[in-house]
């Protein structure tokens, strides 16, 4: 990037070139407004923040305490306001991501109203809100810096030189909120071409790194519920190809790929590949099928049956015609299919679970990484898991197996609030905090996130509101437990009017208009008050 200075010069040179017609041009005032919308393209940002993640992984192989993390996003405005708080409270931007949520599309943004996740909703929404979210991070830039450039104005006009100076070394060195989105495109919305056209739309809107899933588009199911159904492994190569493709094809070469499993967790599947030869990817997908031995006479019409070992087999059938998986092998369908992505053009992989539990998770990433070393994973820190009672168990488990007396305990209890205070609920607390860093270094996981916490937050706290404010408490419940904590935390959105865009209007009706510019600004605005 050039500085501040040096677009100045660049502008000013321009406007000499054009003669008196751009007299009324500010060089000044030109290079604020390039600088306040640096990314002109979603293009542009794919490539910028694709660079990102392609840095950020190299950097956790070489030290796995280098990880990621991200939290779901459901509309621009929430995105927006984590990046300013991650500024605010941790000083940069630098290995927090956001991430677009499939479920909270599904549930929040869909015109038929709230739907479960089950790839229902219109999958044009989910570009849309690519596109969103950063419309409020290019807003979060824009806004930050007409601050530092209304304190350069202010520091020039008390002749303060040394605030002047930190106000340039502010520009020059901002950090954008601009930062990479992990986006979900479920199982793909449909065939390969179907996935491919919407991951252009996904990479044209600023997604540098799409998430897919191994499951059935007609019959994709939530990662946390029953009733899932994987597809062989060739039909899932061929949409990792479609979104490489798209990658590729706009130019974003860097583009990451995420293959996420959902075998440990589903039983069926819908289709019967076709092998070629033995011990091919799709003998092995099939060798996982729950089968039954049959002689030819005991084949009825219909029915399907296979040659395995040298012996005729009948699949289980399901009524809805899909086939079952034997019990057990989920762990080995999950190694198969890390693999495969991985060899087949995935950067990264997302493996599914039922709980949140290091020992699992490094158990599959071990078998992985025994034939691609450098597998790492992107893993869900799911709202879906009850965390105190998995954790409470765990160190339950733990501590019997060590001998420890566990007898003051109810295992099956253990979510009670008479635990809260016990050595016990401490412990498990205390392995809550460190599970991220735990996994990171032990279970190969790269990039932590939670899929939904801004669906859950928006819900506690409004219930909390709700209940004061219609309550005894009135506009007390309000002003106690929102904008007077907004003014103590210093949180911006107590001027919200600021937030919104004001100021940055004002600015602009000035650099247009001059003295002439009718403002919004000033001392009759009640945004002066905080």
């Amino acid at each position: 990037m050039t500085s501040y200075k040096t677009d100045i010069e660049a502008f000013a040179s321009l406007r000499e070139s054009r003669g008196e017609a751009w007299n009324a041009i500010s060089p000044e005032y030109a290079a604020r407004m390039k600088l306040q919308n640096r990314f002109k393209t979603g293009l542009d940002i794919a490539k910028y923040t694709a660079a990102i993640m392609r840095r950020d992984m190299a950097e956790y192989d070489a030290d796995s305490a280098r990880y990621t993390q991200s939290l779901g996003c459901w509309h621009g405005f929430i995105g927006q306001q984590k990046m300013i708080a991650i500024k605010k409270h941790h000083g940069t931007t630098a290995k927090r991501y956001l991430y677009l949520s499939g479920w909270m599309v599904a549930a929040l943004r869909s015109e038929l109203g709230p739907l479960p996740d089950q790839s229902m909703h219109e999958k044009t929404t989910v570009p849309e809100l690519v596109e969103e979210l950063y419309t409020f991070l290019k807003q979060a830039d824009a806004r930050e810096l007409n601050h530092v450039f209304r304190d350069l104005d202010a520091a020039r006009e008390s002749g303060d030189t040394a605030g002047e100076q930190v106000a340039l070394d502010a520009i020059d060195n901002f950090e954008t909120h601009v930062v990479p989105i992990i986006a979900d495109i479920d199982a793909g919305f449909g065939n390969e071409e179907a996935t491919y056209l919407l991951a252009k739309k996904m990479i044209e809107a600023g997604a540098c790194c799409i998430q897919i899933e191994n499951q059935v588009s007609d019959a994709k199911q939530c990662g946390h519920q029953a009733g899932k159904v994987t597809v062989p492994h060739e039909d899932f190569v061929s949409k990792i190809n479609a979104v490489r493709y798209a990658f590729l094809e706009l130019g974003v070469e860097d583009g990451v790929i995420v293959a996420r499993t959902d075998s440990l967790g589903a039983g069926l599947t819908q289709k019967i590949p076709v092998t070629s030869q033995p011990g091919d990817l799709a003998g092995q997908y099939l060798s996982f099928l729950e089968t039954q031995p049959v002689t030819i006479d005991e084949v009825a019409d219909g029915e399907v049956v296979l040659k395995q070992d040298g012996q005729l087999v009948r699949p289980t059938r399901m009524p809805n015609g899909l086939y079952k998986f034997r019990d057990g092998t989920g762990f080995d369908r999950v190694v198969l299919d890390c693999v495969t992505s991985l060899r087949n053009g995935a950067d990264l992989l997302w493996i599914e679970t039922e709980k949140p539990h290091v020992g699992q998770i490094k158990e599959m990433v071990d078998a992985v990484r025994e034939v691609i070393p450098d597998a790492k994973l992107v893993y869900n820190n799911s709202p879906s898991f009850n965390w105190t009672l998995n954790f409470r168990q765990q160190v339950y488990d733990a501590w019997a197996e060590e001998g420890k007396d566990v007898t003051a305990y109810d295992r099956d209890g253990l979510m009670s609030v008479d635990y809260d205070d016990t050595p016990l609920a401490t412990e498990a607390d205390v392995r809550i905090q460190s599970f991220q860093a735990d996994a990171a270094r032990d279970a190969g996981i790269f990039h932590h996130l939670i899929t939904l916490p801004t669906y859950h937050t928006a819900a506690l706290s409004t219930d909390n509101l709700a209940r004061g404010y219609f309550g005894k408490d009135g506009m007390l419940a309000y002003v106690a437990g929102v904008q007077r904590q907004e003014i103590r935390q210093g949180v911006q959105t107590v001027k919200h009017q600021d937030m919104a865009g004001s100021n940055i209007g004002d600015d602009h009706k000035e650099y247009f208009s001059g003295e002439q510019a009718l403002l919004a600004g000033g001392k009759d605005n009640t945004m002066n008050q905080f």
